[in-house]
């Protein structure tokens, strides 16, 4: 698992297991003693919005024939125990679980059957979003943009998309729960639809779309994604 992390006021990269803890530069360091970062540095995050068939049932909505997309710019990413900050200017700040693809090469009209090599691995990302803007706005960039909106981590693994567990707790109580057979669209279906509209580059974090159950935050809040294969990311809501 990829890792990237700060100790004793230095910015470093490494591996991490269960096992041996993280491994940098020749160094063992257990996970307590560093503070973990978000694991790549995206130039762009691209989201998915309703691909996941029980959720589209949920909204009591058609299965789109091609993928949503839209953008959080990256100055909204969080790292890993980060502080979400719910703006003043929303009443309603939701969760959104979601499993994240990070790109590892430049690609641009990359085919479906090639996208696996244009991929760094997987990691969890939680889409929040000011639902009231959202609904207010007639397009979703406000309520999905604020800084802090992106929370993503805690480390990039290697695992199967196709079929992989899911879950969204708040305060310890689960309220999402699914897996990513679910998907409407696969990772490497979104890739090479994304991949056609724009370049995409070393980074880069595809959030691939929330299963059903998006409920509201409130300040003071521990929210959970837990993905198979991939660990936890957990953030607070100030």
């Amino acid at each position: 698992m990829i890792v990237r992390f700060v100790k004793d006021g230095t910015v470093r990269g490494g591996s991490y297991s269960i096992e041996h803890g993280i491994v940098s530069g020749g160094d063992i360091i257990p996970l307590e003693e560093v503070d973990l970062l978000v694991p790549c540095q995206p130039t762009k995050i691209i989201c998915v919005g309703l691909n996941y068939v029980e959720h589209a049932r949920e909204l009591d909505m058609k299965l789109p024939e091609e993928p949503v997309i839209f953008l959080k710019p990256p100055t909204a990413a969080l790292s890993p125990g980060g502080e979400i900050v719910h703006p003043s200017s929303s009443q309603q700040v939701d969760y959104e679980g979601e499993l994240a693809v990070v790109i590892g090469k430049r690609g641009r009209d990359i085919p479906a059957d090639e996208a696996e090599g244009y991929i760094l691995g997987y990691t969890c990302f939680n889409d929040v979003t000011a639902r009231d803007l959202q609904r207010r706005d007639t397009q979703w960039t406000r309520a999905k943009s604020f800084d802090t909106f992106a929370p993503f981590g805690p480390w990039i693994a290697s695992i199967d998309p196709a079929s992989a567990a899911i879950q969204t707790r708040v305060n310890g109580r689960r309220v999402q729960q699914s897996n990513t057979s679910d998907l409407i669209f696969s990772v490497p279906r979104l890739i090479e639809f994304i991949s056609g509209i724009m370049t995409l580059m070393p980074g880069d974090v595809i959030a691939t779309g929330t299963p059903p159950g998006v409920g509201q935050l409130h300040k003071g809040d521990r929210v959970e994604v837990e993905i198979e294969g991939i660990g936890v990311l957990e953030n607070s809501v100030v």
